[in-house]
């Protein structure tokens, strides 16, 4: 018997549904890396390259405070590079064990998240890039729209597959169905 569980991947089985407006998917758990200090984005960015995380993206969490994400799961030594390079300025958590991200694209995306957020996503109010800390029904999430008609949710681990289902009934009411 081992020490730890074996790590699974929390939405492994869902199906990816796809609809003439609509895509929901499961994306790889990867990192997600949670950035807390007295640096901005260029020096965040200048320290992720540096690193060789160029390829993962930056989004803001609050104050002073941005997650790191991006598909590949880090080796420990690579979070501590980071936490090297950004000794003094800023604290870095790896949060990539305990969130979940799940794609949304599509013209029907926004009409979706309205449903079950009260952020505004016009493209003027919530522009490419822009991410917010909100909830989605009773369920907290960072909200980051990472193209004009695709979005990026991120939730606690433990509220996963909640978050997914109800995003399912949402998007097959909307025409969607499980990709073949």
């Amino acid at each position: 018997m081992p020490d730890r569980p074996e790590h699974r991947p929390v939405l492994a089985g869902n199906a990816v549904l796809q609809g003439p407006g609509i895509r929901l998917e499961p994306l790889p758990e990867g990192h997600l890396l949670h950035v807390m200090g007295a640096i901005d984005d260029e020096g965040l960015a200048g320290h992720l390259s540096a690193v060789g995380l160029e390829a993962s993206t930056i989004r803001s969490a609050g104050y002073r405070q941005w997650f790191i994400a991006g598909d590949d799961a880090l080796p420990s030594s690579r979070i501590a590079a980071l936490s090297s390079a950004l000794q003094g300025s800023a604290f870095v958590s790896d949060q990539s064990h305990g969130r979940v991200r799940i794609g949304l694209s599509g013209p029907q995306a926004a009409e979706l998240l309205a449903k079950g957020t009260a952020v505004d996503l016009h493209p003027s109010a919530f522009s490419e890039g822009r991410s917010t800390v909100t909830l989605f029904g009773h369920i907290t999430l960072q909200l980051t729209r990472i193209g004009a008609d695709s979005f990026e949710l991120t939730a606690l681990r433990s509220f996963a597959e909640a978050l997914y289902e109800e995003l399912e009934a949402l998007a097959v009411s909307l025409g969607a169905a499980p990709e073949l």
